[in-house]
């Protein structure tokens, strides 16, 4: 959140601490994240009264700072100056105010100064101040007070501090339910739905003091984004092998963590190559993806699950002709590198609440061992290893191998394979076939499927992408058709191939 600070003083007084202060908190890399900062100079020509503009600032302001030194300036007709009426008008409309005053002898000063300081010390405790550095360093310490009280600065872990504008409302209890079934199927998790809410985020360690915690809002919020603009994802695909716009493919996806994860996931699934083979072997046609689903599921969470949630980054999967990139804003602990993270390490999680709850719903193991199982089965699938780097934030950097999908369908149904199932990288850029249509043909085959089923041979967590880029679609076009159309959302409903989806099946071959 963004707050406006009011500098206050008269005008021929203290030109250069005005000057000081307001480069300061401009260029100042903790104070410019939070802070806009008005002074009377920067005020535009404009045909209106100076005094009632000042007032209309001092108005929208969330922080006052009042100078005072000598002088008490200009009187209006009622006896008063803007300094006084200033601090009036912060007063009355319940700003938080801070008042320095220079250490002069009082006998020096205006004696309408001397009043308005002792009606100020009825109010606030003000301070003293002898140098623009002295008062640098009061405004300074006054200001991460503010920032404090604001909830703003933390002693506490990003998530596990309590956000002072969510409410329980805020979570969805769906959400919540969802969580409940998979972490009791993955992890045996103690707590049932009927314990309620409090119950569940309390043994979770998700609420302090009461309060919702930053965790909970990212992982169960009903709009995560909107108290934290910047947890989306951005996903882009390039044809070629470097950042170039106009991009090809592009989309920001929002959620909560679980949806974050699922649906870069099903982005990066969607567009590299899936290979299908025969039945020779089984009643099940085998598939393979040319990078093993579960590893790019791996790097996709832990960029989630260790990003630093205070920067204005997001995290970014970025999938190229020859390798996926997956950057998120944030950096290694200081116990491990770039080498020791790919061996055996201990777990020392950015975000320890969030990963604790992703490991009960099986998004991660806890004991460090995601890199190096990234490493281990991309090796062992014939992948290049995979590299780590700190640029600007940690990056995970997959590298593709097209054939590497075939070869696996081969050896699974010791028969030739189907033609690939090429993603847009591969195919002229005015190939005519969606490669997601024909994912759905060749998986569904001459069966009657459920869509639970035909997700999971896909290897897609995320109902509705998969409804919205593969089942909308394929239904649109005729290539497959309801087994109970007349009952679309039934529990029991199954999809099976058209003639038209037989006939684009055999043409792909």
């Amino acid at each position: 959140m963004r707050y406006k600070i009011f500098i206050s003083s008269v005008q021929s007084e203290f030109a250069e601490e005005r000057r000081v202060l307001t480069n300061y908190l401009s260029a100042d890399a903790l104070f410019r994240r939070f802070f806009d900062v008005f002074i009377f100079e920067n005020l535009p020509a404009k045909d209106q009264n100076p005094q009632t503009a000042y007032i209309d600032e001092v108005k929208k302001c969330d922080v006052f700072i009042l100078l005072l030194g000598k002088e008490y300036g200009f009187e209006f007709l009622d006896g008063t100056s803007p300094i006084q009426q200033e601090f009036e008008t912060a007063t009355k409309n319940s700003k938080y105010r801070i008042a320095f005053l220079t250490n002069d002898n009082g006998s020096d000063r205006h004696a309408k100064t001397n009043n308005l300081i002792r009606q100020i010390s009825d109010h606030i405790i003000y301070n003293t101040f002898s140098s623009p550095s002295e008062l640098l360093s009061n405004v300074y310490s006054a200001l991460i007070n503010f920032l404090s009280d604001k909830g703003e600065l933390r002693h506490e872990p990003f998530d596990k501090s309590p956000n002072h504008d969510a409410e329980l409302e805020d979570l969805s209890d769906d959400k919540i339910e969802w969580f409940i079934r998979r972490a009791k199927a993955e992890r045996n998790f103690p707590l049932s739905i009927s314990d309620g809410k409090e119950k569940i985020l309390t043994h979770l360690n998700l609420l302090n003091k009461g309060k919702v915690t930053n965790a909970a809002i990212l992982l169960f919020g009903k709009q995560p984004q909107r108290f934290f603009l910047t947890s989306e994802v951005k996903c882009a695909h390039f044809h070629g092998t470097r950042v170039q716009k106009p991009i090809p493919f592009y989309q920001v996806y929002k959620g909560n963590l679980f949806e974050l994860v699922d649906q870069a996931v099903d982005f990066v699934l969607s567009k590299i190559d899936l290979a299908v083979g025969t039945r020779t072997r089984s009643i099940e046609a085998p598939t393979a993806y040319e990078i093993p689903p579960d590893v790019i599921k791996e790097a996709i969470v832990n960029a989630v699950a260790h990003r630093d949630y205070d920067s204005t980054a997001s995290v970014q999967v970025m999938l190229f002709k020859d390798r996926l990139e997956i950057w998120n804003p944030g950096t290694l602990p200081p116990q491990l590198s770039i080498e020791t993270i790919k061996n055996s390490h201990g777990s020392f999680p950015y975000n320890p609440l969030i990963a604790d709850v992703l490991y009960y719903a099986r998004y991660i193991e806890r004991m460090g061992t995601g890199i190096e199982d990234i490493v281990e089965k991309c090796l062992n699938l014939g992948l290049p290893e995979p590299s780590f780097a700190i640029r600007d934030g940690f990056v995970s950097i997959i590298y593709r191998k097209p054939e590497i999908a075939f070869e696996k369908v081969k050896e699974k149904s010791n028969a030739p394979v189907n033609a690939p199932v090429n993603a847009p990288v591969n195919a002229p850029v005015n190939t005519p076939v969606n490669e997601l249509w024909e994912r759905l043909v060749f998986v569904i085959n001459n069966d009657e499927l459920p869509r639970v089923d035909i997700m999971q041979k896909l290897q897609l967590e995320h109902k509705q992408n998969f409804i919205k880029n593969y089942i909308q679609p394929a239904l649109k076009l005729g290539l497959i058709e309801m087994t109970i159309p007349d009952k679309p959302n039934s529990r029991l409903q199954k999809y099976r191939l058209t003639d038209k989806g037989k006939e684009l099946k055999k043409e792909i071959k």
